[in-house]
């Protein structure tokens, strides 16, 4: 069973639609702390501010059984914001604590001449070093991004993949059964469908 994180993100409806386009049938969109029971895989989406995401999950009782359910090793894959959660805090509008299941933090992108924010579009991930959830990307493995912060994760063993935006941002992350991906990859066209069937291809 696919557990999709339901919290009241914007996104939730096009993850869906992938999903479903890639045959996925027994999803359970989760909302409270007993529909997380029996997942084998966890998908948290997620668009917004970090403090009010949390706040969100928190309100539903989902922060600990989350964490407990990745720390018993059932593969996460956070999309976007539900990437900057594994992280420690977020500044983003006062520091917010995140779910701290990765060291790091989540902050704004710097004023740099030339480069806009919100960072918004299409970009290429340059592979830093191997993970599943890369595998057998095609072509050159363009991705579409939307957001105004960035994750800054404090091992860097932990990043997979970055993006050139005026600096070198995290763009994946991976550790053991815990992978995030700050772009969406229910809008990255064939690069977002071959990460989602990575994704739901890990032994559960």
């Amino acid at each position: 069973m696919l557990a999709v994180i339901d919290y009241g993100a914007g996104n939730l409806r096009s993850v869906l639609h992938a999903l479903s386009h890639l045959g996925v049938e027994s999803i359970r969109l989760v909302r409270t702390p007993y529909e997380l029971n029996g997942a084998h895989k966890i998908i948290l989406p997620g668009v917004g501010a970090f403090g009010a995401g949390m706040q969100k999950l928190h309100e539903q009782g989902l922060v600990k059984p989350i964490s407990d359910a990745v720390r018993a090793g059932i593969p996460y894959l956070g999309i976007c914001l539900g990437m900057q959660f594994l992280f420690d805090y977020s500044d983003e509008m006062g520091d917010h604590q995140g779910l701290g299941l990765l060291p790091g933090h989540v902050t704004r992108f710097p004023e740099t001449p030339g480069y806009k924010v919100p960072h918004m579009g299409w970009n290429a991930l340059r592979i830093v070093r191997e993970t599943p959830l890369l595998r057998d990307l095609p072509g050159e493995g363009y991705a579409y991004f939307v957001h105004s912060y960035y994750c800054a994760p404090a091992e860097p063993s932990d990043v997979a993949a970055v993006v050139d935006y005026g600096i070198a941002f995290t763009a994946v992350v991976q550790r053991d059964n815990i992978y995030g991906v700050q772009f969406h990859p229910e809008k990255s066209q064939r690069t977002g469908l071959r990460i989602l069937t990575n994704f739901l291809e890990l032994p559960a």
